[in-house]
């Protein structure tokens, strides 16, 4: 899946997810798409350089600390875009579970 297709599919993501959950708000379609791109810079800059510092904890727990990492990029994430939020650390660990999933999902499905 290319970038850009990444970005579309997450804005879309995010906007239904903020349909469904109530710890989860979004502004406006525009702030979901901004969102999607501050997390896809995130994912691509800051990602790589936490999995390598906590590779031995995502070792001694079976990679489940990787979706830790996941729900910290969006809790970045919306301290970054403003209109962007969550009411708890546990909802952005909930979106970024759903989102990974998804995201596999698309990345299998082409």
């Amino acid at each position: 899946m290319k970038w850009w297709q990444r970005i579309l599919a997450n804005t879309i993501i995010f906007l239904a997810l903020a349909g469904f959950l109530s710890g989860f708000t979004i502004e406006s379609w525009s702030t979901a798409l901004i969102a999607a791109v501050v997390f896809g810079i995130l994912n691509v800059i800051v990602k790589p350089i936490l999995v390598i510092f906590s590779l031995p904890i995502t070792i001694m727990t079976l990679g489940l600390f990787y979706f830790v990492i996941n729900g910290l990029m969006l809790w970045m994430t919306a301290a970054l875009v403003s209109g962007f939020g969550f009411s708890s650390f546990w909802m952005a660990l909930l979106v970024a579970l759903i989102v990974s999933a998804l995201n596999s999902y698309f990345e299998q499905a082409k």
